[in-house]
């Protein structure tokens, strides 16, 4: 029998200094005989290569990563050392000299070659740095070691001289009241003192209906002699159709009153042009449009579309029905009234309507005394029925010539353009007034003058009208609205801001 003889197996591992590494010993479970594991033996895999070939590519692949990755580095390395040289060059004084050639210093070890002491700009030295050999590639990566540098002493700094800041342009101040010389004035001429007693008979016919409201009836006689329309707003029963039909009155001239509601056509303002079947022709049929004095009474209560009827009428004092142009009579006025309170069932006058209005006012409650009077006089039920005519149409085109020889000095011009502008950049006001205001201002101002007996306007003149004339064109903005502005508070201040010329000799 056969004695079977086993080999020791070492299986320590060889480390680099020589000696052996052991395996743990794992410990075994009582009882139970440890297995035995057989050995596999290499098997050939696809392309008959064995496990062993395939380990031997693994590890040729690896260095050859390796040695890959090393170059890599050591070339990074060498960029890395480039680009720092590059740098200190660039920070190098003018005045500094350095050597880039190697030499040996009698303190290095070994005679190895060094870089000279570099100098800095504050006298120092720094430490000098071992030169990197070119022909042998370093066994590992040298890094110089940061020396704390002596603290330099400050530098005084040169004052540099205080540059000039820029000058802000300043909002323009107001100017100084022009002086307007009155030794220059014209005189008034007999046909201006004509104007006027004519004016004052008009206002004191029109009183016996309208009893205590001389203003607003100046107001409107103003706009008959302007050739502009008068819009009457006010409360219920304060008077202002009984002051348009004693207006109408006081003039012999045709009148017309239009009664608007919500039904009302632009047809039935203008008129219409109908087929007569005597004739066989197209005949144009006037509306009531056509008349020197028209009332357009609660003419917010009309749609939008018949509103607009009366914008060109209004403006160019001319009607266009189916392409054919018709003329209005002159002298052509049209007074609206309208009730601020009252909502339903009304339409509110678009902008561009409530700018063909020469003048907006209101006539207002009478005062004590004037209600006592009316009172005192219940015989009488309609007053503008007792009004006779004191002026004819002719008459009020002869004054209206009149009024376009009263002179308007340059300084009164201006101080009208400077309101109007103001209009324009207040910050309450969204809208201001347009050129067509500046144009009624100065005609109204006219008017105004002449009644005065003045060949010439003043500054009271133009302040007098300037809210009748201009507020209703003004759209405010909703804070100035929630605050409790109304137009005619918002040009009342921009009357205080403005200055206005002064009369002087």
């Amino acid at each position: 029998m056969s004695e079977n003889t086993h080999e020791p197996i070492d299986d320590s591992t060889q480390l680099s200094d020589g000696t052996h590494a052991h395996p743990p010993i794992k410990p075994s479970l009582p009882g139970r005989p440890k297995p035995s594991i057989p050995a596999k033996k290499p098997s050939a895999t696809k392309g008959g290569k064995t496990p062993t070939d395939t380990t031997d590519m693994d590890s040729t692949r690896l260095g050859t990563r390796y040695d890959m990755d090393a170059t890599r580095l050591g070339s990074q390395l060498d960029m890395d050392s480039t680009r720092l040289g590059s740098a200190k060059t660039a920070h190098t004084p003018a005045n500094a000299a350095y050597s880039r050639t190697p030499h040996a210093d009698a303190s290095a070890p070994g005679g190895t070659p060094t870089a000279p002491y570099t100098p800095l700009p504050d006298g120092t030295q720094s430490a000098p740095v071992p030169a990197r050999n070119t022909q042998q590639a370093p066994a590992a990566s040298t890094y110089a070691t940061w020396q704390p540098q002596q603290p330099t002493q400050p530098q005084p700094t040169q004052q540099q001289p205080a540059q000039p800041l820029p000058v802000q342009p300043q909002a323009p101040a107001q100017s100084a009241p022009q002086v307007i010389d009155t030794g220059m004035m014209p005189v008034a001429s007999p046909d201006v003192e004509h104007f006027r007693d004519m004016f004052n008979l008009l206002t004191e016919n029109i009183a016996k209906a309208v009893v205590g409201k001389a203003r607003p009836i100046r107001q409107v006689l103003t706009a008959l002699m302007v050739g502009g329309h008068v819009l009457l707003e006010d409360n219920p029963g304060t008077g202002k159709t009984q002051l348009a039909r004693a207006l109408a009155n006081s003039v012999a001239t045709s009148f017309k009153r239009i009664q608007f509601t919500p039904d009302l056509l632009p047809s039935d303002v203008v008129g219409v042009t109908f087929y007569d079947q005597k004739t066989g022709d197209f005949t144009f049929r006037e509306g009531p449009i056509f008349a020197s004095i028209v009332l357009a009474d609660e003419i917010n209560r009309a749609s939008p579309k018949t509103q607009s009827a009366l914008l060109e009428v209004m403006e160019e004092q001319k009607v266009t029905v189916d392409g054919v142009t018709h003329d209005v009579p002159q002298p052509f006025i049209v007074i609206a009234t309208q009730n601020p309170i009252e909502q339903l069932g009304t339409y509110k006058l678009p902008e561009a309507q409530m700018d063909r209005f020469l003048l907006k006012t209101s006539i207002g409650y009478p005062g004590h005394d004037v209600s006592v009077d009316i009172l005192r006089q219940l015989d009488v039920t309609d007053r503008a029925a007792t009004v006779d005519p004191v002026l004819t149409g002719d008459d009020v085109i002869a004054l209206r010539r009149t009024a376009q020889s009263i002179h308007i000095d340059d300084a009164i011009t201006e101080y009208i353009v400077r309101l109007v502008e103001r209009t324009r950049h207040d910050d309450s006001i969204m809208v201001g007034s347009s050129m067509r205001g500046a144009l009624a201002l100065t005609r109204c101002a006219r008017i105004w003058a002449a009644a005065d007996g003045r060949g010439y306007v003043v500054p009271d003149d133009v302040k007098d009208l300037a809210v009748p004339v201009l507020a209703h064109r003004l759209s405010l903005t909703a804070e100035a609205t929630f605050a409790g502005e109304t137009p005619e508070t918002v040009i009342a201040r921009i009357l205080e801001d403005v200055p206005a010329p002064v009369l002087g000799r």
